[in-house]
Order: C-alpha cells, then sequence, then structure tokens
C-alpha cells in the first residue's frame, strides 16, 4: 500500500526545484549581457548612418559654395529657411547619437556621433568621420571592430 501511494504522487522535490532555478540563473547571467551587447551593436548602425548622410550633405554644401565653412546642424534641418546653411540635424535617425561639426574649414571638415541616451558608455564611444573618408572612435574597440 506504501509503494502505491508513492506510485501515485506527483510534483518536484526541493532539491530538482532548486537545480531548475540555478540552471536558469546561470543561463540569465550569460544571456542578459550577451544580449545587451548585441542590442548596442545594432544600435551603432545609427551613427554611421546619421554621419554618412551628414557627410553626403557636406560635400553638396561644398560643391554649392567651394567651402566647407559656414555649414551648420540643428533642430529642422535641412530645408529651414530662415537657416540656409543649415545643412543637417544634429541628432542621429533614431537618437541615440548627437552629430556635431568639431574642425570645419574651407578644406575640411570632421565630424563626430556622441553616444546618448541608452546608447551612452556604448564600448565604442563617439564615432569620428572626416572629408577623406577617415573613420575612427575614441572608445576601447578597435575602429575596425565598431565601424
Amino acid at each position: 500500500m506504501r509503494a502505491r501511494r508513492r506510485a501515485g504522487r506527483r510534483g518536484f522535490t526541493l532539491i530538482e526545484l532548486m537545480v531548475a532555478v540555478a540552471v536558469i540563473g546561470v543561463l540569465g547571467a550569460v544571456a542578459y549581457p550577451s544580449y545587451l551587447g548585441q542590442i548596442a551593436k545594432s544600435r551603432r548602425s545609427d551613427a554611421k548612418t546619421a554621419l554618412l548622410a551628414t557627410a553626403q550633405s557636406l560635400e553638396r554644401y561644398y560643391s554649392e559654395r567651394a567651402t566647407y565653412a559656414g555649414a551648420t546642424l540643428g533642430a529642422g534641418c535641412p530645408g529651414n529657411a530662415a537657416a540656409p546653411s543649415c545643412i543637417a540635424p544634429a541628432a542621429s535617425g533614431n537618437g541615440y547619437y548627437t552629430i556635431a561639426i568639431t574642425t570645419q574649414t574651407a578644406a575640411g571638415f570632421t565630424l563626430q556621433a556622441t553616444p546618448a541616451g541608452a546608447q551612452a558608455g556604448d564600448a565604442c564611444g563617439s564615432y569620428t568621420y572626416d572629408q577623406t573618408g577617415t573613420k575612427g572612435v575614441t572608445g576601447a574597440l578597435a575602429p575596425a571592430s565598431c565601424w
């Protein structure tokens, strides 16, 4: 009768439950940082897209005026009739980076995309791009792994 009662019992023992919780904890501890890394990596395309689009706008500005000097970035650009020298927005498309012209002369420019909001603290740091097409980053990772 005792064997019969045991065979009919269902459920988990405390040990089995603790093993399952431990396995889930270890998987979570490994998977979550990897997930966050992939999210940060996917957001980096926002900086690259914004820098290349802004560089293209600067080249268009140069072809019309024979100088890079005087071009600006800001809200409502391009198409801001009140500011014809405003060529591109100062934020990336999804808002994960702010775009700035850090160096600007008649013959050259350097653009910088600085991480903002949820992307702040990214391992690539800020992205840079100049008129010669030189790509760089200020973070701990190599430019080749970020670009």
